[in-house]
């Protein structure tokens, strides 16, 4: 799997049931044109045969397999009790013969399907885990767009407060207009008094002397208003910078939750997976084990056990 999983490309290989029955032509073809002793009784004849060199093809399915061993083995029976011993002894050899070649063929079909179970199991696996990543990757795509909206709607509404807060500091923070000095006011008066006494040099000189103090005045209390509004906009921008950082926290929280929760599902799945693996190749050990138990060796009558019986331990 990932993070320890490695990626299984192709197919599970797909064993022919049909080149494993060609093992079990060897030497059928011999032992049927052996001449068949006269027994009493009704005899049960074999299925049909076609004889191919030193193989042979049977018609029919395992239960015929039972039928035609049981046919080899009561021809070598009787020659025994007719003292036929040579061919005794070759009947017993191409029983032994065609013991071997099913057996190879049923461990052969065994490990095929074993094989495509596991692979099975490894396809399932690599399936889950894509649609694992491709779920999780849609949630961190989904969440990231979430949060990137919430940034931007926040720095949207962010500047509108503070375009409408910076008008209200405009209009609203005090002192509004300039407050004169008690100098310029006389300065002024003075001025007002000499234009009436016609003196109109001497106003014109006061007049002067009152503009450039009520210019520094001005601009004396410019600076002091702008200067306490920009005090109030920084403490309005600190409260939102302190709401956006409290937005990329969260923002942050979450990808890390989100991050641990992956990371969390993702060992499970693989947990998962190594208990399948484990539990299946625990189970084909203990049927391969059993299957090697109850099958007879090739030197055992094969009589003893029908191949079909022995069939029924290959899972």
């Amino acid at each position: 799997g990932v993070l320890g999983c490695t990626s299984i490309t192709g197919h599970a290989p797909v064993l022919s049931h049909g080149l494993g029955s060609l093992h079990l032509k060897a030497g059928a073809a011999a032992l049927l044109r052996i001449r068949q002793p006269v027994r009493s009784g009704n005899a049960v004849p074999p299925p049909a045969m076609e004889a191919e060199g030193d193989h042979f093809d049977f018609n029919g399915d395992e239960h015929d397999l039972d039928r035609i061993v049981e046919a080899l083995d009561q021809k070598r029976i009787a020659y025994e009790q007719e003292g036929k011993y040579e061919e005794a002894e070759n009947t017993k050899q191409r029983l032994e013969q065609l013991q071997a070649q099913v057996e190879q063929k049923r461990r052969e079909d065994m490990k095929s399907r074993q094989l495509t179970e596991r692979l099975g199991v490894e396809e399932a696996h690599m399936k889950e885990l894509q649609e694992f990543n491709a779920c999780w990757d849609q949630k961190v795509a989904e969440f990231e767009a979430h949060a990137a909206s919430l940034q931007a709607q926040l720095r949207e509404r962010h500047d509108k407060e503070f375009e409408d807060c910076r008008e209200k500091f405009l209009r609203d923070t005090e002192p509004r207009t300039a407050r004169w000095s008690r100098d310029l006011l006389n300065l002024r008066k003075i001025q007002e008094t000499l234009a009436k006494m016609k003196k109109y040099g001497e106003a014109a000189k006061t007049k002067a002397q009152a503009d450039a103090v009520e210019a520094k005045e001005t601009e004396a209390w410019r600076q002091r208003r702008e200067g306490k509004i920009r005090g109030l906009e920084e403490q309005f921008l600190h409260k939102q910078s302190l709401e956006m950082s409290g937005l990329t926290k969260r923002i942050v929280s979450g990808r890390e939750e989100q991050k641990q929760a992956r990371k969390l599902e993702l060992e499970r799945l693989l947990q998962r997976y190594h208990n399948v693996k484990s539990q299946l190749e625990s189970q084909q050990k203990i049927a391969t084990w059993r299957y090697e138990r109850q099958t007879p060796r090739p030197s055992s009558a094969l009589s003893n056990m029908s191949i079909s019986s022995r069939h029924s331990f290959v899972r």
